[in-house]
């Protein structure tokens, strides 16, 4: 395969990430809404959206295969196909997380909240625009963006530390939490969880710049 034939794929590829990631930013902004709104419609969007997430990701996979078995790439090209591979992978991930907080708007739909969401806006406000700048620091491949980024994901452990114990003490002294509470602790650990996967993508993008594997969790 020529070089400039390589090239084109690679941005093609580029391009694809790049609309999964955008997909996946879009979930979670609709699944938080979802939430905090009471939006059952919004919250079915999400779970009809995942497929096409999930679509890309295979699609995104397929052609990183057949790169490496074309080109046999070496490098930074092998680097750069590799980070596309885990980082579509941290994406899919995180779409489905964003399909739990959705399912949770759907199965409290006809019931008040005992308490309002108490951390969880915060939290996700940071999980959104972790999400973003992650995205944005792909693009322009900017590893120091990256680890400050992933420093980002200290306050989401600690929200939801601070998230568990509320909610666990709450269930203690209202008998309304005790079923209200595992779902908003659900949705607490679901955002958490999206928090790691956005350190795991930083964690590739210093690979692809740096050959170097680190830890940043």
């Amino acid at each position: 395969m020529a070089r400039p034939v390589f090239e084109e794929r690679l941005e093609d590829l580029n391009k694809t990430l790049l609309n999964m990631g955008f997909l996946v930013q879009e979930a979670i902004y609709k699944a938080v809404k979802s939430l905090t709104d009471k939006n059952t419609q919004l919250a079915q969007e999400v779970l009809e959206d995942d497929e096409k997430i999930n679509a890309l990701e295979v699609e995104i996979e397929k052609k990183c295969f057949e790169l490496i078995a074309l080109q046999q790439p070496v490098g930074k090209d092998l680097r750069r196909i590799a980070t596309m591979l885990k980082v579509s992978t941290d994406l899919e991930r995180m779409g489905d997380h964003a399909v739990s907080i959705s399912k949770t708007t759907i199965r409290l739909e006809k019931e008040q909240y005992a308490k309002p969401l108490i951390d969880i806006p915060k939290m996700a406000d940071i999980v959104k625009e972790m999400v973003q700048e992650v995205l944005e620091a792909f693009v322009n491949q900017d590893q120091e963006k990256a680890v400050q980024v992933s420093k980002k994901d200290d306050q989401i452990d600690e929200l939801f530390g601070n998230i568990f114990m509320e909610v666990s003490e709450l269930m203690q002294k209202n008998p309304e939490m005790i079923r209200q509470g595992p779902y908003f602790l659900l949705v607490a650990q679901n955002l958490e969880r999206i928090g790691d996967y956005v350190t795991n993508m930083c964690e590739w993008i210093v690979y692809l710049q740096t050959a170097k594997l680190v830890d940043l969790n």
